[in-house]
């Protein structure tokens, strides 16, 4: 369905960037990943992508807090591949302390990672979209850009922020063949997470998976984890034609976490 189209996805060498990559990847689109993490395995991902889906693959390692290196990631991926279709934004970093203790530097690396690097992205790919009729910009929110928990001052505020981003975007870009939707997972068994149910573990006495168990019950109805497959499943649809109408939305996928 994308075969010949070409996507940037941000913090793409693991977790949601990298399945979504690969699910973008086996509809025929070439992939520009970015991201942190050892070099050989990076490659080791790079060429696996080619070899298994038949595409195209670079890589380019953005500092997503330096506005000059996302500048130089995007152009970079229009030399490469001759532009870009598809944009998702899934750089993400996560901390959580009380309000009055949280790390003011904490504060400013995760509004830079998690929202700002999105803005920069998205001001520099538009016009390569616009220029080609058709775009599609899929940020990767969460269900923290739609409702709060304590002790995520920074990640709530930049995630909802993202949200009312990717609201402007579509109004900006409306009837131009350019759409712009936020996925917004709930639990996800990803790395950013998994601090998190270590944590819950430790404090229960109990082990790691009981542990997740207990932090799914707390919010997630379902009580299960959102699958890296499914978010990737979510992200193939709206770059399909049945989602040309679908721009501005923020679209959970999280058990039921938002529903309450």
């Amino acid at each position: 369905m994308l075969k010949g189209k070409t996507a940037l996805v941000t913090g793409s060498t693991s977790g949601i960037g990298l399945g979504i990559a690969r699910s973008l990847a086996g509809q025929g689109c070439n992939i520009m990943l970015n991201g942190l993490g050892d070099p050989a395995k990076i490659e080791a991902v790079r060429s696996e992508l080619e070899a298994e889906f038949g595409i195209r693959a670079g890589f380019h390692g953005a500092d997503m807090t330096r506005p000059d290196e996302i500048a130089a990631l995007v152009k970079t991926s229009t030399v490469n591949f001759g532009g870009i279709d598809i944009l998702v934004n899934n750089a993400g970093v996560q901390h959580t302390s009380p309000i009055e203790a949280f790390p003011p530097e904490r504060w400013a690396t995760i509004i830079a990672i998690n929202l700002s690097s999105s803005f920069y992205t998205i001001h520099h790919a538009i016009p390569y979209m616009r220029q080609s009729g058709w775009g599609r910009i899929i940020n990767i929110a969460s269900v923290h850009g739609l409702v709060a928990s304590a002790n995520k001052a920074a990640y709530v505020s930049a995630k909802h922020g993202l949200v009312g981003l990717t609201k402007v975007v579509a109004l900006e870009t409306a009837g131009s063949g350019i759409t712009s939707n936020a996925i917004c997972p709930g639990w996800t068994r990803t790395e950013l997470i998994e601090p998190q149910i270590i944590a819950r573990a430790q404090a229960l006495g109990v082990d790691i998976e009981a542990g997740g168990r207990d932090l799914l019950a707390e919010k997630q109805p379902s009580k299960q984890f959102v699958s890296i497959e499914q978010l990737g499943q979510l992200a193939i649809f709206l770059c399909s034609p049945a989602a040309d109408q679908i721009t501005g939305t923020a679209i959970p996928i999280d058990g039921g976490w938002t529903a309450q």
